[in-house]
């Protein structure tokens, strides 16, 4: 599978733009600011049906323009598909598949694999659990629409059972029936959501712990640890326990929606013990981890968007990613830098084609 051409259409800074890929490697060079991760981010747009980078899309609307259109053509299982995404202010954002609109955005998920690697992924260490649990959830849903939905599902019951104990306070009362209507139906979502994401830690560490090392070529060692009250009781045991508590601050205080993923370098957590160099590297680790999970699980190899490469990686590491390429570990891949001489001499060195953009 891989992207054969991209056209915006008042896309954040391009009026209109059009780029025909190279089916290997495809370099985005220029200066900063000038939209090479803007056409990274219209790639994943496409495979998401949001930015990676602003998912309020209004603000990806080109300054003083209407709407926008991202337009791609990919070839996957030897066909055309043809995705587009578009929005014009005050009405819905569309997303179609060969001209038919989907119903349901989460229909798409999954059908264009992508994995991106950007200096923002570093919001992982240093942003709360919330960031952690939507990597989780976003590698899953990926695979298994099954599990998007019952997110989906878990999250309307969780904003209902809220909406009812702020009621309850607000009036002065208390239904023990209405309420326990709520904790049974999260309490079967949330344990199957729990099984699904311990399971997926379990698949996903190996592939962590062999990238990290492959990287660093270190002895220091390394945890993804998953944290969830679940480990603790059932989630209607756990409701029932901290009742008290939820109808004092009026929200829902335990459940798979507070669950999070401790990132830790010698056990200790390394937002505070890691140095810069040890968090890019770990944050490879883990995006080519979630790359090679994802080849496995889905039997594609998903497209690679490699933003800003020399951001996260010294000329060593990024040599270390080329190999991977020799080996025909990628399938098609995106990468932007501000240097155009750096980018083709490491791009010359894996002997397959590739395209320069200079923007």
């Amino acid at each position: 599978m891989f992207l054969k051409k991209i056209s915006l259409f008042n896309y954040k800074n391009f009026s209109e733009a059009t780029f025909e890929f190279d089916a290997k490697i495809n370099c985005f060079v220029g200066k900063n600011g000038i939209g090479k991760t803007n056409v990274l981010d219209a790639i994943y747009h496409l495979a998401n049906g949001k930015s990676y980078f602003n998912p309020l899309a209004i603000q990806n609307i080109k300054h003083q323009e209407e709407f926008f259109v991202i337009d791609g053509e990919f070839e996957k299982a030897e066909r055309n598909e043809q995705i587009v995404s578009s929005f014009k202010k005050g009405q819905k954002k569309i997303l179609k598949r060969n001209g038919k609109p989907y119903e349901k955005f989460s229909d798409h998920i999954g059908f264009i694999p992508l994995v991106i690697i950007s200096p923002a992924d570093n919001d992982l260490i240093i942003e709360g659990s919330e960031t952690r649990r939507k990597f989780i959830d976003s590698v899953i849903s990926q695979l298994n629409a099954a599990y998007l939905q019952e997110l989906i599902q878990y999250q309307k019951i969780l904003i209902q059972r809220n909406a009812l104990l702020k009621y309850f306070a607000l009036n002065h009362i208390f239904e023990t029936d209405t309420l326990s209507i709520y904790n049974e139906q999260l309490n079967v979502l949330g344990q199957s959501i729990f099984e699904k994401r311990k399971q997926f830690i379990e698949e996903f560490l190996p592939f962590f712990n062999k990238h990290h090392q492959a990287i660093t070529g270190s002895e220091e060692t390394v945890q993804l640890v998953y944290e969830s009250h679940l480990f603790e009781g059932s989630t209607l045991t756990l409701l029932e326990q901290n009742l008290a508590k939820d109808r004092a601050i009026q929200y829902t205080s335990i459940g798979i929606h507070k669950d999070d993923l401790a990132f830790q370098i010698d056990q200790h957590p390394i937002k505070k013990f890691g140095s810069q160099g040890q968090q890019k590297s770990f944050l490879i680790a883990l995006k080519l981890a979630q790359f090679e999970f994802v080849k496995k699980q889905s039997g594609e190899k998903p497209i690679l968007l490699f933003d800003d490469i020399f951001d996260k990686l010294d000329e060593t590491r990024v040599s270390k990613i080329v190999e991977m390429v020799n080996q025909e570990e990628f399938g098609q891949l995106f990468i932007s830098d501000t240097h155009p001489e750096r980018t083709e001499n490491i791009v010359k060195t894996t002997h397959q084609s590739y395209k320069i953009f200079n923007l």
